[in-house]
């Protein structure tokens, strides 16, 4: 009988759980598998584990992220129960700015749903100082506590699998044995170590640098200048994929994407002429960007991310390239937290029913790897790139289901939609022909379009 149990290995009343890391996956695990566990008549305990305190300013609330989530994701959370307050958001996105060396153009949200929202996983930058604002991770975090979980404030120092769990141990607390271990540990290259020690066949995702910073401007400037727009800057800048300058309250986010960034690089992006011309005249950038990062970001996705009685989620195992990082975490959280509640929680389970959502997210990164080497090709080219640019300034004239470039770029740039989606609009005739249409005109016609035309 016991010997049975031990091969299926399943959740019952009194199982326990520990979330390592209380990021979005790791609350959105926690919520689900609560929700999940009420639904199946089973009672459980969760303990989210988690070192940091969001309701601090600066690094030491910060979980290192551009902070962007999709209308579409809102939309679904708030059908899930999860309804994101007033002062979470810090600014409502409905445009983005296009900038190239060609000129630069404002592009309308193609349709309602498709806007985004900007927003702090911490409580803002070093010297912020709106009280009155919350952290996104602390209202999950906060959400997970009203739902029947505990926050344990501590670092998880060791784990050790044992046959009937997994024995957690921190500095301050007695060490406690779980029936599931849960990895939402983001990209810690010391959090994978341990988790190797109870799931040996796990590989790491692959990772490259990239770079946050914060610009204090104030809401005056941010409105003359920004607006509520984001700005997407496709420069012909090496390692870089591309740029975008974010509002968030009374701070604009710079975030810059692509490989291996490193000071170098940012200096020639923030330097360049056409990313200046966005800041007021005369302002000196450095003396007002107290905070800034070179955090890593999945750009491959871990194998074996599970074993017996663990599980790893969100940027520990399967991501979205470039973009979204939020949305997999949902992915991901929600299928591990079903698989555990109703299938089971040994390495088979998770394998039948939580792998196939991290595959089908790998296999849409694979489709987006391929737009992004479009993109660089087309950074790189003048002549592509003005015929790219007289086809979206062009389009801004049209209704917007006839804005068939602007919606590929804003999805490609907000992560409102699957790379693969993306790609399918990419390859319909009329949008390649009419792309080929004013690349040829751009060659034999170059023009110079006015920043502020539409």
């Amino acid at each position: 009988m016991e010997e049975n149990k031990m091969n299926n290995l399943t959740l019952e009343d009194g199982s326990r759980i520990a979330v390592i890391g209380g990021g979005p996956a790791g609350s959105f695990f926690t919520y689900f598998a609560l929700d999940f566990a009420q639904l199946f008549g089973t009672n459980i305990s969760v303990d989210i584990y988690e070192a940091k305190n969001f309701n601090k300013v600066g690094p030491v609330g910060c979980n290192h992220c551009g902070g962007i989530v999709s209308e579409s994701l809102v939309q679904m959370l708030s059908a899930e129960g999860i309804v994101l307050p007033a002062n979470v958001i810090r600014r409502g996105i409905e445009s983005y700015t296009l900038h190239m060396e060609q000129g630069t153009t404002v592009i309308d949200t193609p349709l309602q749903e498709q806007r985004i929202a900007s927003m702090y996983r911490g409580f803002g930058p070093l010297g912020s100082t709106d009280n009155e604002q919350q952290s996104f991770d602390q209202y999950l975090m906060d959400l997970c506590q009203k739902k029947g979980a505990r926050i344990i404030q501590e670092k998880v120092l060791d784990m050790e699998k044992e046959p009937d769990g997994v024995i957690i141990k921190t500095k301050k607390s007695a060490d406690k044995k779980y029936d599931l271990v849960v990895g939402s540990v983001g990209l810690n290259p010391r959090s994978f170590q341990l988790f190797k020690k109870i799931a040996p066949s796990f590989i790491p995702p692959k990772t490259t640098k990239t770079y946050i910073c914060e610009f204090h401007l104030g809401n005056e400037v941010i409105n003359e200048y920004f607006g509520n727009s984001m700005h997407v800057f496709l420069l012909n800048l090496n390692n870089i994929k591309f740029g975008a300058l974010i509002p968030k309250g009374e701070y604009v986010t710079l975030v810059l994407l692509g490989a291996e960034i490193n000071k170098q690089i940012v200096d020639s992006f923030v330097n360049s002429k056409v990313v200046r011309a966005c800041f007021p005249p005369g302002i000196e950038l450095k003396s007002i960007n107290p905070c800034q990062c070179f955090p890593s970001i999945n750009i491959k996705a871990a194998t074996s991310a599970y074993s017996d009685r663990v599980v790893l989620i969100g940027d520990s195992s399967s991501s979205k390239l470039y973009k979204n990082g939020i949305g997999a975490a949902h992915i991901t959280a929600k299928a591990a937290a079903r698989t555990a509640i109703f299938e089971g929680i040994s390495e088979s389970d998770f394998r039948k029913t939580y792998q196939p959502e991290c595959t089908a997210l790998n296999r849409d990164n694979a489709i987006g790897k391929m737009i992004f080497l479009v993109t660089t090709i087309i950074q790189k080219s003048s002549i592509l790139k003005t015929g790219l640019f007289r086809m979206i300034v062009k389009e801004q004239h049209k209704t917007g289901d006839k804005r068939r470039m602007s919606s590929v770029l804003w999805d490609t740039f907000t992560g409102s939609a699957p790379y693969t989606g993306i790609l399918k609009r990419v390859v319909n005739p009329l949008v390649l022909a009419a792309l080929i249409w004013n690349i040829i005109v751009g060659i034999f016609n170059p023009i110079t379009i006015n920043k502020n035309e539409k």
